[in-house]
């Protein structure tokens, strides 16, 4: 009898973040996860990207504060934290083993491998026009990585959205872009005890696609 594989867990390690980091999470799960994929959200993701603002002027308003303003930083902090984490619990509902659809979101899965370690951060090795719809991207292999997510940006790095998930570094064609338009494009590794490297750096190169 064939043994039913167990839902991909998110991993919730945002409670350690930094505050800046973890207004840049909080603001890229708000921008990413779609409630008509995830219905029965606790939190609308309208409301994770509110608290996440919140948490930002109150990081703010603590640099020249008190104890009182360092007393709200928290509150937003821990209000942002347990909003991600009760949406969460639906997000691993939904997905089930599909990895792609967990990335989606802008949440990480944990890596069930105990024996696993920190994967080592991957860098942009080349990236190339690819024809006036396309560009061409290398990788940096990452040992024990299971899948390289990449991001493009045409607003210098403001926004992100999601270009593929490729199961291998060294040729990754991204497709559907706009001729004439300036791309930015970032990446990272997939895997590991932390669940993703860091984002190789978001202005690595910048290709600007020439029209017919």
């Amino acid at each position: 009898m064939k043994t039913k594989q167990a839902n991909l867990t998110v991993l919730r390690n945002f409670y350690g973040y930094t505050g800046p980091n973890l207004v840049i999470f909080g603001g890229n799960i708000g921008g990413n996860l779609n409630p008509a994929l995830f219905p029965n959200l606790p939190f609308d993701p309208k409301v994770i990207q509110t608290l996440a603002d919140d948490l930002n002027v109150k990081l703010s308003a603590m640099i020249t504060g008190g104890t009182a303003e360092t007393a709200a930083k928290d509150k937003a902090f821990d209000a942002l934290c347990d909003a991600l984490n009760a949406d969460a619990n639906i997000v691993e509902n939904v997905v089930g083993m599909d990895l792609e659809k967990l990335l989606a979101t802008g949440y990480l899965p944990v890596n069930t491998n105990r024996a696993s370690s920190p994967l080592d951060d991957t860098a942009i090795v080349s990236l190339l026009n690819n024809g006036t719809t396309q560009l061409l991207l290398q990788l940096l292999v990452v040992r024990n990585a299971r899948s390289y997510q990449v991001q493009t940006s045409t607003d210098g790095g403001k926004t992100w959205a999601e270009a593929c998930i490729s199961t291998q570094a060294r040729r990754i064609v991204l497709t559907n872009l706009a001729p004439g338009t300036t791309y930015a494009v970032r990446a990272r590794a997939i895997g590991g005890s932390t669940g993703a490297s860091a984002w190789t750096g978001a202005m690595a190169i910048i290709i600007h696609l020439k029209k017919e």
